[in-house]
């Protein structure tokens, strides 16, 4: 699993349509410590979980499959050689859980609508998929390219984060402009309340 908390950015080399899927190279910026990246390790892309299928040193790079579900679903699909990416490696069973539990499943793609700066903050507002609305909530979590952020407001078809400095900085955030896409994975605990919740609501209407 991944914690939101973006480790570093990259840079797309290649991008190669393959049988079935598509097949992406990414070189983490200078001086990210990836050297213990090895075959068959899982990484987060974006917020898209992905597992390393090959890696160099000599410049540092690795490469990730997408399978078809994944081109479908992300806009990993339409990202060419020279666009930026978020990165994070998987949790370590012994590392430090900051951010929320995110687990790399993009329930869907969303776009922003509207980019303001407040201060030294920068407040971003998204579309409000309906398929998704029922978990979003305000001050509540949410992964937007696999940065764990907090709902600052929500509307019927709107909702809003604050972005500080480090995040804008350190993040792809800095290079969205309105009408971009974004990768969105709500909170895996409000998908578990609703099913338990379903389920008792279902028992007590059998009675």
């Amino acid at each position: 699993m991944f914690t939101g908390i973006v480790e570093t950015t990259g840079t797309v080399v290649e991008a190669t349509d393959d049988e079935g899927g598509r097949r992406i190279r990414i070189e983490p910026d200078e001086g990210a410590e990836y050297s213990d990246l090895h075959h068959g390790q899982s990484i987060a892309v974006s917020g898209v979980c992905l597992t390393v299928e090959a890696f160099q040193t000599d410049p540092a790079q690795f490469e990730v499959f997408l399978a078809a579900e994944t081109v479908a679903k992300t806009y990993l699909g339409t990202v060419a050689a020279g666009d930026r990416v978020n990165l994070e490696r998987a949790l370590a069973a012994d590392g430090r859980f900051d951010g929320h539990l995110v687990q790399g499943h993009v329930d869907t793609t969303t776009e922003v609508t509207g980019i303001e700066r407040v201060g030294d903050d920068w407040v971003f507002e998204f579309d409000l998929p309906e398929s998704i609305a029922r978990y979003v909530v305000a001050k509540g979590s949410i992964a937007l390219d696999g940065i764990s952020l907090t709902v600052a407001e929500r509307g019927p078809e709107r909702f809003g984060v604050a972005i500080i400095p480090t995040t804008y900085e350190l993040t792809t955030l800095s290079e969205k402009s309105v009408g971009d896409p974004i990768h969105v994975e709500v909170d895996v605990v409000a998908k578990y309340v609703e099913q338990m919740v379903s389920g008792y609501a279902d028992a007590l209407g059998d009675d």
